[in-house]
């Protein structure tokens, strides 16, 4: 099977890309490779697919040195030209859309961004589909959507109409938009509303990630809401083992094949506990400097996931104290710490 992948040299699209290589598929993957975080991290998880520096260049398709099957090419969503031409060429089965502008705190000061990257983007990833026969899109949407919804656990079938950040609208608007696609025509689209991801390879930008950096570092760590917030945590192996088993099983209702799951641990973690897995994982004590809740962030995540585990059999099984250790267990290899 042939897949395109955006967003490989991001922490969810890498991990994806390595799993279905080593499963035989053909991947093609690309990524704009933005500074919105340190894209020496980004580089380095390319290099680990054996993609070469050479992907700096735009445009240019490299192939890897690790994997036969994949190759990489760093393009911008927002460029349908180029969008288009890679569709033509490539004749991709299936596409898994994980490229985006990430983030809640940073929709607030950049807002054109979203709606470059996850409106513009999206759009001409539908176009692209829709003109070149794809079997199934599946896409990265966020629990964001939900808001501060006082309801738990998060279903799917709850009221998403009360965003909170643009981030979170953006990804409401992905949803709506590929279910217009799905209904005229008939493309099969999934969206996966992704609960807190975390792991070896993650995002500098969260809060695990920032937690291990000043706890390393003896600087104090920056605590919202006194610690009581909790977040459905959620290994990516779960999660890269949940979205592989949707990729492969499409919608198949007729009139519309559309589908929205939930995909996140269903076992929410307090804030301070999991704060405490990661002074465990790193035999050192947190200096916490406690500050109210941030614009945009919610209290409490909890992800509904029965219908995964009914549709696809998705069963997430690491414990955050295990996650945890690998992620530091990475982190000191990485940083040489």
């Amino acid at each position: 099977m042939k897949i395109l992948v955006t967003g490989t040299a991001g922490f969810i699209g890498f991990h994806l890309a390595k799993k279905l290589l080593e499963r035989g598929d053909e991947v093609v993957g690309i990524d704009n490779v933005n500074g919105y975080y340190d894209t020496r991290l980004k580089y380095a998880r390319l290099k680990e697919s054996g993609i070469s520096e050479e992907a700096e260049e735009w445009g240019k398709t490299i192939q890897s040195i690790t994997y036969k099957n994949y190759k990489f090419t760093r393009l911008n969503l927002e460029d349908s030209e180029k969008v288009f031409e890679l569709f033509q060429r490539e004749k991709f089965d299936k596409v898994c859309n994980l490229a985006a502008q990430a983030g809640v705190r940073y929709s607030l000061e950049s807002p054109l961004a979203y709606v470059d990257s996850n409106l513009v983007g999206f759009i001409n990833i539908l176009e692209a589909c829709r003109n070149n026969k794809i079997q199934h899109l599946v896409y990265a949407s966020s629990s964001s959507v939900y808001g501060d919804s006082p309801k738990m656990p998060l279903s799917i079938n709850d009221n998403v109409d009360h965003p909170i950040s643009l981030y979170a609208a953006t990804k409401k608007s992905n949803e709506l938009m590929a279910h217009t696609y799905s209904h005229l025509y008939q493309i099969p689209t999934t969206g996966l509303r992704f609960f807190t991801v975390y792991g070896p390879w993650g995002r500098p930008d969260m809060a695990y990630y920032l937690f291990t950096k000043a706890i390393l570092e003896e600087q104090p760590i920056k605590v919202f809401n006194n610690g009581e917030m909790y977040r459905d945590f959620t290994y990516i192996d779960d999660i890269i083992e949940g979205v592989i088993r949707v990729i492969d099983n499409p919608p198949k209702y007729e009139k519309t094949p559309y589908k929205i799951y939930n995909i996140g641990n269903s076992n929410p973690v307090k804030l301070q506990h999991f704060i405490e897995a990661i002074e465990k994982a790193l035999n050192k004590k947190a200096q916490k400097n406690y500050l109210p809740i941030q614009p945009g962030d919610v209290l409490k995540t909890f992800a509904d996931v029965s219908e995964l585990i009914e549709d696809i059999g998705y069963r997430p099984n690491t414990t955050v104290v295990d996650g945890v250790t690998r992620f530091v267990k990475w982190y000191k290899g990485f940083y040489g710490v």
